[in-house]
């Protein structure tokens, strides 16, 4: 009887260890649906589920976190299951859906997307502790996936398929310039606010209410408007580099007292 009860602790302990892996592999599944999904020729729900692995992705540190169950595992764990969903399931529907024409131009940005994907996460599990928490080092993988998936989203979303064209220029040049461009900006040294240090700041009732109005414009307009976001969050690390090098140049030339 004394060792039943002496091993009931340990064993709930496990318990709770699983908890945010079930989410990570969650978050896996959606992405290796997503895969699957993309090679049916299925573009709509494989997007779809890119977006849900973002959300799975996100609630398996904060259950973590909640429940005091971080661990070297999970860490290890995560990145894999957002190698896969974030950087495996992206490249390859925006593939199919559009660069596979392309040929070797297709392929290679596609991959050019996945092997940044992996840097990402790499040099992100190495710089865990040196980095400010407040900003990410280059463009986080879910945002980048957000980028690269919602593109596919908004266009499907209009009726515009892969072999089209966008204001006379063939969709499948855009699609290849965006993956480019997310992959790169991944392994850049640009840095992007990561939002953690707002999240505990007190927010006004005003704000609060735009959130909400935000919150269902953006489920009303949902392909769009997720799109229209990850844009902005992709540019805003190049604005913010931008605006610091040029107060650093104006105070450089400015007259000194």
């Amino acid at each position: 009887m004394p060792n039943e009860i002496s091993t009931r602790p340990e064993r709930r302990r496990r318990g709770i260890y699983i908890l945010p892996n079930l989410f990570t592999t969650a978050a896996l599944f959606a992405g290796f649906y997503a895969i699957v999904q993309a090679m049916n020729g299925l573009y709509e729900q494989a997007c779809v589920a890119v977006f849900v692995a973002m959300i799975l992705d996100a609630l398996d540190g904060r259950v973590a976190r909640m429940t005091n169950t971080q661990s070297a595992f999970g860490a290890e764990y995560d990145s894999l299951s957002d190698m896969v969903s974030f950087g495996a399931a992206p490249s390859l529907v925006i593939y199919e859906w559009a660069m596979r024409d392309l040929g070797k131009l297709g392929w290679i940005s596609a991959f050019i997307y996945c092997a940044c994907a992996a840097m990402r996460l790499a040099r992100f599990n190495t710089n865990i502790d040196v980095i400010d928490k407040r900003f990410f080092q280059g463009l986080p993988s879910p945002a980048a996936a957000a980028l690269v998936a919602g593109l596919v989203w908004v266009m499907i979303d209009n009726g515009i398929i892969g072999t089209d064209s966008l204001l006379n220029i063939p969709v499948k040049y855009i699609a290849c310039a965006i993956t480019v461009f997310a992959g790169v900006s991944m392994v850049s040294s640009v840095f992007f606010y990561s939002g953690k240090g707002v999240a505990r700041r007190r927010i006004s009732f005003a704000m609060a209410l735009g959130l909400v109005i935000a919150a269902v414009l953006m489920w009303s307009y949902r392909p769009a408007s997720l799109f229209l976001v990850f844009v902005c969050y992709a540019l805003s690390g190049y604005v913010m580099t931008l605006v610091r090098r040029l107060r650093k140049r104006g105070m450089r030339h400015s007259p000194k007292p």
